[in-house]
């Protein structure tokens, strides 16, 4: 029997879902599922603050890319080759290179849910931030604690010719 591999494919920048999407109904509407297991699109989950509240956003790792998983042969290579919005295999000459375990585990396994996102800090203790948001924001001081559980962090501030510590949001916070 063949061996099953993960391959990356290349597709129309901005139609990822599309291609996807597209794949995902060829291999149900052949009845490939014994040979073309998964297509993926990565993602990382981003938290981003609009109109003053935070929301989790997803954000295409690898910007028209797919990944699929499946065991190659002239079948399943002419479904996917022949599939709208993908462009083909990424490989040599146009032969398709199989993944290795590494790159599989960073491109798909390694990615930011929902939990990690909100979680995932971009400064530390002692770090040098300005504030985008909220009435200081704009302002610039230098992180004097950080409270994962209430997801604020002390900041303090000059302000009135004075430094005075404020608890600001994590996503109001940004490194410089």
């Amino acid at each position: 029997m063949a061996e099953c591999n993960w391959y990356l494919l290349h597709t129309y920048s901005g139609a990822e879902e599309k291609a996807r999407n597209n794949l995902e109904q060829k291999v149900k509407t052949l009845a490939l599922a014994d040979r073309v297991f998964s297509v993926v699109l990565p993602v990382d989950n981003k938290v981003i603050i609009k109109n003053g509240e935070r929301k989790v956003k997803q954000e295409k790792v690898y910007p028209g890319y797919l990944v699929v998983e499946m065991i190659m042969d002239d079948e399943t290579w002419n479904v996917v080759t022949h599939t709208p919005g993908i462009l083909g295999f990424v490989g040599n000459y146009g032969k398709p290179i199989p993944l290795s375990d590494e790159e599989v585990e960073r491109i798909i396994k390694n990615r930011v849910s929902e939990e990690e996102a909100v979680a995932k800090l971009h400064f530390e203790v002692g770090d040098t931030v300005q504030i985008i948001g909220g009435p200081f924001d704009g302002m610039q001081g230098k992180v004097e604690s950080i409270s994962p559980e209430k997801e604020k962090a002390r900041i303090k501030l000059m302000m009135f010719g004075r430094e005075m510590p404020v608890e600001i949001d994590f996503g109001f916070i940004k490194k410089i």
